[in-house]
């Protein structure tokens, strides 16, 4: 191989590589985007390819069968559902009511398609239970202050003040008020505050 053709593969692979990047996250964001308008029945490896713009050999290429194409499609959401979430500081309450409003804003409707049909499949039942375990450690570290044996007042055990952390920051909480009561977003972050605040009262 002469030193143009070198260089020229050389300055080829980059774009392949960027190329190859963006069709598997067409093809994970076309697979979200299916089972947010039905159910998971309805995802199917053809239904994907044609909302990818893709072969249904593309999708099977990079992702194997639609059980494989599911969990890398579950890894992807949880991939950037961790990290917007992990930017809440520990401590800081009104940054983290914040963080987690916005967080629910944008991946809320997904995360309550899942609850609700996570006992249909024993995939989307071992994705809820990650996303549980996210939430709880979310909670544990951003409420880590105020969860410490210095803090907690006499007769209060860190666990069942942790699972009232989860509860008031969980989903279904966002949804009442949100959704159900109709409150704008910054209405909903100030109650979150307020129910908040007994708990994270510095005395």
């Amino acid at each position: 191989m002469n030193a143009a053709k070198a260089k020229t593969r050389a300055y080829s692979s980059p774009k392949r590589a960027s190329s190859a990047a963006e069709t598997g996250r067409r093809i994970l964001q076309a697979t979200l985007d299916l089972f947010m308008e039905g159910p998971l029945a309805d995802v199917t490896l053809n239904a994907v390819a044609d909302g990818a713009g893709v072969t249904v050999q593309t999708v099977i290429r990079r992702f194997g069968d639609r059980t494989g194409l599911i969990h890398a499609t579950a890894e992807f959401a949880s991939t950037e559902v961790a990290a917007q979430r992990g930017a809440a500081p520990a401590g800081d309450v009104p940054a983290a009511v914040d963080n987690l409003v916005a967080h629910y804003e944008s991946t809320g409707a997904l995360a309550l398609k899942l609850l609700s049909e996570e006992e249909t499949t024993p995939v989307l039942a071992e994705i809820t239970a990650g996303g549980r375990r996210l939430h709880r450690e979310w909670c544990g570290r951003v409420f880590a202050p105020f969860l410490a044996d210095d803090y907690l007042p006499a007769g209060v055990e860190r666990e069942r003040r942790l699972a009232q952390f989860v509860a008031l920051c969980d989903v279904y909480t966002w949804k009442l008020l949100r959704l159900d009561a109709g409150l704008g977003k910054d209405q909903v972050a100030l109650s979150l505050l307020e129910m908040l605040e007994p708990f994270t009262r510095r005395s």
